[in-house]
């Protein structure tokens, strides 16, 4: 993407045009979709296989059955390839494999380089699925927002403009991509972040909305968004039943699968 005009306007304000030959500009609304529609023909070659892409954040996962590590492999390969007919450059530094694998012998494999944990999208997922080192991070960097909330109630700030504050800076961090990760939480990971809405709810003085209300309420507005829009990609794992009133709920054999996203949300749904 060459000869790209960038102005920045602010209100009446509108600065001086600038020629961009490379890059996409920071901030710009037009640059996801500049990127999706240039990236649009990078897609998945096998149907093991499904390419996610972010923003410039692409992530290809793969199931290996019996071992056959051929598909993903193979996938892996052509998305370089691709990447370079397209003058794309990979970062070597930020390109990471992680392996989930529950089984009890596990087999050696030699990846890319493997992580035991990996930050996709700002949460840090683990090789076993585990929320534990996500919630002691999120929990970490809310508490670090705690000092300058202490000091605003010192200077006298009303309960309302705390309760902003609170949103922006603490409940923004608490919450961020809630409906992915929180449902699996273990039980003392879900105390650590509704301490520090304790805490804050004491320095304000006024109630906040607790983190399973958030997280409850979140999940709701995320599936009605799935199930009225028929070309979401996981709209097929909603089917009403024969008698029209219920949803079809997905059958699981552990705890893991039954709080994941999709079987709660139906279950809300069913209520």
């Amino acid at each position: 993407m060459t000869d790209l005009p960038q102005v920045v306007r602010i209100d009446n304000n509108t600065s001086s045009m600038l020629i961009l030959n490379t890059g996409a500009p920071q901030g710009c609304v037009l640059s996801p979709i500049r990127y999706s529609l240039f990236s649009h023909d990078c897609t998945a070659r096998y149907d093991s296989n499904t390419i996610t892409k972010f923003s410039d954040d692409t992530t290809v996962v793969g199931l290996i059955t019996d071992n056959d590590k051929t598909a993903y492999r193979e996938e892996v390969r052509v998305l370089a390839v691709w990447c370079q007919d397209n003058n794309l450059s990979l970062n070597v530094i930020k390109t990471k494999e992680m392996i989930v694998d529950y089984r009890k012998k596990r087999t050696k494999y030699s990846p890319i380089l493997i992580d035991v944990a990996v930050v996709f999208l700002g949460v840090h997922i683990t090789n076993k699925l585990t929320w534990s080192k996500h919630t002691k991070i999120v929990v970490k960097r809310a508490r670090q927002n705690l000092f300058p909330f202490r000091r605003l109630k010192r200077f006298g700030m009303g309960p309302q403009i705390l309760k902003r504050f609170y949103s922006c800076t603490i409940g923004s961090i608490l919450t961020g991509c809630i409906t992915a990760w929180y449902g699996n939480c273990l039980a003392s990971d879900c105390k650590a972040p509704q301490r520090v809405v304790c805490t804050a709810q004491y320095i304000t003085g006024a109630k906040l909305p607790a983190i399973q209300d958030l997280y409850t309420r979140r999940c709701q507005r995320k599936v009605l968004i799935i199930v009225n829009d028929f070309s979401h990609p996981s709209h097929r794992l909603f089917s009403l039943l024969p008698h029209g009133k219920w949803y079809r709920s997905a059958k699981s054999r552990s705890k893991r699968l039954l709080n994941n996203f999709y079987p709660q949300v139906i279950r809300l749904l069913n209520i």
